[in-house]
């Protein structure tokens, strides 16, 4: 966890965590999740509805489409894919920031009249990343709700392309993650509520059902699940890179902690139902043997894949009237799916559309307006932060409800330490024994409070 602050309320008196609110009932029209400490990561091949040669436009169109459907959705993690349509990475930045926050459109003039904040002005996904890596067409692009930082010591914290791994002689081809790259982000969640961070990988693999097309989607996968393994977890030795077959400069100094979860998803362009053999969404979640001691998660055991379905008609598929293309994955032993869903307007109802698609004549065609694809997303449990109950005016420790010597000694003798969060001095329990807990604490001195140790 890197250095997020804790906004203590006044009173001083709210839990860490927040309180669980039912408001996924999709038949009801009701799309949220049923507590706001899941985290929700979808996955959307757009088609190149988000591009600076797009119409900007609210209503039956491609850009309308996405606009409309991701303020319904409001995923915390949103990885995109086939953005861009040739456009450079900063003209592609310009056009997420259209997509989110509208504005005047410096590509084909006149103002953007669809944007995500327009649905709701609440949600923003305020930190975006661009993928350099390009083959021509499009590009790959995640935005999050939680910033961006290096979890891992090489200083970086957003990835084109997973390093170039090489042969290992046994299941790793060697290369890197495909054409279009398997790029990674490390996401930076807030202290006070989570336990960990989250790694999100964002893919688009190689489209087409020719030999090459196969190979090169399978070879990436392989790749990009030995990197996974040995990189971000150190194949259970604690250990990054422990065989030095991955070419990170400067190199990570250290593995992800037991609590930070690494999920990737993306369009990867085979349907492991339908493929008649290991795909690449098997081979991200289990690597070389199913059910064996060399798996995607951080114990080695296997990750797993979505099996999401539409929430209204309970199809299977992200794709066409048959297909399943579009996956998430994640590391089943740190977090645990709630819902895993298809969206898809076509079966919605009146009653069963969010909010976000009243207004919309032809609600029902928003998500063939949009993509070829549907989106997929899952609201992810992780582990939650202690709880903790701070206090405005603060009594650390000693006689319950006064400000004392034994709090301020508490604060003075573990000044800047991290520490469990409202332990040893920690008024705020942001984890640090801090400068805001001194001031807490001599602001206070010698009052009785209503709040003990």
């Amino acid at each position: 966890m890197r250095g997020m602050q804790v906004i203590v309320a006044a009173t001083g008196l709210a839990m860490c965590a927040g309180s669980s609110v039912a408001q996924f009932n999709p038949t009801q029209g009701q799309w949220g999740k049923d507590d706001p400490n899941d985290i929700r990561v979808m996955t959307w091949n757009v088609r190149n509805a988000l591009s600076s040669g797009t119409f900007k436009a609210d209503g039956n169109n491609p850009w309308g489409g996405i606009t409309r459907i991701v303020s319904a959705l409001k995923p915390d993690v949103l990885i995109m894919q086939e953005c861009g349509d040739g456009d450079a990475v900063g003209t592609l930045q310009t056009v997420i920031d259209l997509f989110l926050h509208g504005g005047t459109d410096p590509f084909l003039g006149g103002t953007v009249t669809g944007y995500v904040q327009l649905h709701d002005p609440a949600f923003d996904m305020p930190y975006v990343y661009v993928s350099s890596a390009f083959d021509g067409f499009n590009r790959n692009v995640i935005l999050s709700r939680y910033p961006f930082v290096d979890l891992n010591g090489d200083g970086k914290s957003t990835y084109p392309d997973s390093a170039f791994v090489t042969s290992t002689g046994t299941y790793a081809a060697g290369g890197t993650g495909g054409i279009r790259g398997f790029g990674f982000a490390e996401i930076d969640l807030p202290d006070a509520t989570y336990a960990g961070d989250l790694v999100q990988g964002f893919a688009h693999l190689k489209a087409g059902g020719l030999a090459d097309d196969l190979a090169q989607r399978l070879n990436a996968a392989k790749n990009v699940a030995y990197y996974v393994d040995y990189f971000y977890n150190g194949g259970g030795t604690g250990t990054v890179d422990p065989f030095n077959k991955i070419s990170d400069f400067p190199a990570a100094t250290s593995i992800l902690d037991a609590s930070t979860v690494v999920v990737m998803g993306g369009d990867w362009n085979e349907d492991e139902a339908t493929n008649g053999r290991k795909g690449p969404a098997e081979w991200l979640t289990q690597a070389e043997f199913a059910g064996g001691t060399d798996g995607l998660d951080y114990d080695r055991t296997d990750s797993v894949y979505d099996a999401a379905t539409d929430a209204i008609d309970g199809s299977t598929h992200s794709f066409g009237s048959s297909s399943k293309l579009d996956y998430l994955a994640w590391q089943d032993s740190k977090a645990t799916a709630r819902h895993e869903v298809i969206f898809d307007t076509r079966p919605l109802t009146t009653i069963s559309r969010p909010p976000e698609l009243v207004g919309v004549t032809r609600y029902k065609d928003l998500s063939g307006d949009a993509s070829d694809h549907l989106c997929v997303f899952v609201d992810l449990i992780l582990d939650l932060a202690p709880s903790c109950m701070p206090c405005a005016n603060v009594a650390a420790g000693g006689s319950a409800g006064t400000v004392d010597l034994t709090d301020l000694n508490l604060v003075l003798f573990n000044f800047g330490t991290s520490v469990t969060p409202g332990a040893n001095g920690d008024t705020n329990c942001d984890g640090t024994v801090d400068l805001t807990d001194l001031n807490a604490v001599l602001f206070d001195f010698g009052s009785n409070v209503g709040c003990g140790p």
